[in-house]
């Protein structure tokens, strides 16, 4: 009999999470109602926001977050080619011009040092970003407090892509509550907190919050603060502007509070079995993660590059281990390497330290309800293969 298959990651349903679903299918709301806000509520307190706006997806926060920082034809928008392709394509939406910033092979996400020494060019050529995606690869924050000293010098925002990165935290503050200008998550079913599909964008700035409200639900408001013209009625709404269906279903924001209470026992699971991970991987030819004192990571993902060491290369170790029914995945082919990206006048050589790494990173099972015998099967087929 086959071994059962191992997956790179597994959502964590409860009878609580199925309780509180079912309920909301026996309200009166499947959407738009009160469960909604209280969702964003209990979400904003956790990560010491003022204001949290639940969407239909990551994508759609990155969408709005761009418009309502004002990313528009003319713009130009700046992300990490490590990261899936919605972290630049929200700007491609808007009608912006994209780029990316090379990352730091060390962290694997967008490089300081590459930063800096873009914005220098671009300062001397008059060619400055509107906004920065950095990108919180596998749930390690960025270094956003530095970022951000050089948003505030060079006139850029920030737009922290926290997709992976729900209850981390940078120098003792929750993601999002600090630094970047708005900062986006992700309730995708592999993500730390699920909502089947899901997201939020949370932001320190009213003005910025009140025209994400807007943009999550086609522009339109019943607030009469917000109406141009006098109310006819208590039926009245106006569309003060542009925008779109990334509504939040009370249906998803029922699990997702009932995942909250969850949240932060999963990342530390998470994190204890990235530290076996650590022990039981340090005699094989792998790179693991790098560990930094002052920010904790959710570990969406354990990470290994392979090194020169291994006795065999990532396609040929992917399938090897695909064909031992452990589901090992491969985080992100870089995107400015896609066809569509290449169309738009991008070299597979412009960031070297995103090809590099992805060209031996093979990302392995992780998730809270993984067992240590599943994790023993996972390093000993790794270490029988490669080393």
């Amino acid at each position: 009999m086959a071994d059962e298959f191992i997956p790179y990651s597994r959502q964590d349903i409860s009878d609580a999470d199925i309780a509180a679903v079912s309920a909301q299918l026996r309200s009166d709301f499947l959407t738009q109602g009160p469960v909604g806000g209280e969702f964003e509520r209990v979400f904003a307190e956790r990560h010491s926001v003022r204001h949290a706006i639940g969407v239909s997806n990551a994508t759609a926060a990155l969408h709005i977050g761009c418009l309502a920082m004002g990313v528009g034809p003319g713009s130009l928008v700046w992300t990490s080619p490590n990261s899936f392709v919605s972290s630049a394509n929200c700007a491609v939406f808007c009608g912006a011009e994209i780029d990316f910033v090379d990352t730091d092979p060390a962290t694997r996400n967008m490089s300081l040092d590459e930063l800096t020494a873009k914005l220098e060019t671009a300062d001397r050529s008059g060619r400055l970003p509107d906004v920065v995606i950095p990108v919180d690869f596998s749930g390690l924050p960025c270094d956003l407090a530095e970022m951000r000293v050089l948003a505030d010098r060079y006139g850029f925002k920030i737009l922290e892509d926290a997709s992976h990165a729900t209850g981390a935290s940078y120098k003792g503050e929750p993601t999002g509550s600090a630094h970047a200008h708005a900062t986006v998550f992700s309730f995708h079913a592999v993500k730390i907190v699920t909502t089947g599909e899901g997201g939020m964008i949370v932001t320190q700035d009213d003005a910025l919050a009140e025209k994400l409200r807007l943009l999550r639900s086609h522009g339109v408001t019943r607030d009469d603060a917000l109406l141009q013209r006098v109310s006819e009625g208590g039926w009245y709404y106006e569309m003060v502007d542009l925008g779109w269906n990334y509504r939040l279903t009370d249906l998803q924001s029922a699990l997702g509070l009932s995942q909250m209470t969850r949240m932060d026992e999963w990342r530390e699971a998470r994190e204890r079995l990235a530290d076996r991970y650590d022990v039981l991987l340090a005699d094989g030819p792998f790179k693991r993660p790098a560990r930094f004192n002052d920010r904790v990571s959710s570990w969406h993902l354990y990470a290994v590059e392979l090194t020169q060491d291994a006795r065999m290369g990532r396609a040929e170790m992917f399938a090897a281990m695909r064909a031992a029914n452990i589901g090992v995945n491969v985080h992100y082919i870089p995107i400015h390497t896609q066809p569509f990206y290449e169309k738009l006048g991008f070299a597979r050589e412009q960031f070297p330290n995103s090809v590099a790494y992805y060209d031996h990173a093979m990302s392995i099972p992780l998730f809270p309800a993984m067992t240590a015998a599943q994790q023993d099967r996972v390093v000993e087929t790794m270490m029988t293969l490669a080393a």
